[in-house]
C-alpha cells in the first residue's frame, strides 16, 4: 500500500494542489461524495470519492476539451490512487 492510499482525498488539499499545478484563474472544488452514498467508489465516510472542479486559466487556452481535462486529472494522479472515484470537469473560459 502506497503512503497516499491512507489519506482521503478533500477538497482542501485537491485545490491546493490544482492551484500549484496549474496557477488557475478560476477555481471551484466541491465534494459531491454525500450525494453518491452507496454507489459504486463511495467509501462509507460520505467524503472523498466524488468531487467536482470548475477551472479556468491560461493554461487551459487552446487546448482540446480532452487535453484540458487530461491537465487536471494528470495533477490529480495522486488523489485517484488516494481514493477519489469520481471528478466532474467544468473548465470555465
Amino acid at each position: 500500500m502506497s503512503d497516499t492510499a491512507a489519506v482521503v482525498p478533500t477538497a482542501a488539499a485537491i485545490e491546493a494542489r490544482l492551484r500549484e499545478a496549474l496557477t488557475p484563474t478560476v477555481l471551484e472544488v466541491l465534494d459531491e461524495s454525500a450525494a453518491h452514498a452507496g454507489h459504486a467508489g463511495a467509501n462509507g465516510l460520505g467524503y472523498g470519492t466524488h468531487f467536482r472542479v470548475r477551472i479556468g486559466g491560461p493554461a487551459f487556452v487552446g487546448r482540446t476539451r480532452v487535453a484540458q481535462h487530461r491537465l487536471v486529472y494528470d495533477a490529480l494522479q495522486k488523489f485517484t490512487e488516494a481514493g477519489l472515484h469520481a471528478l466532474a470537469i467544468e473548465i470555465k473560459a
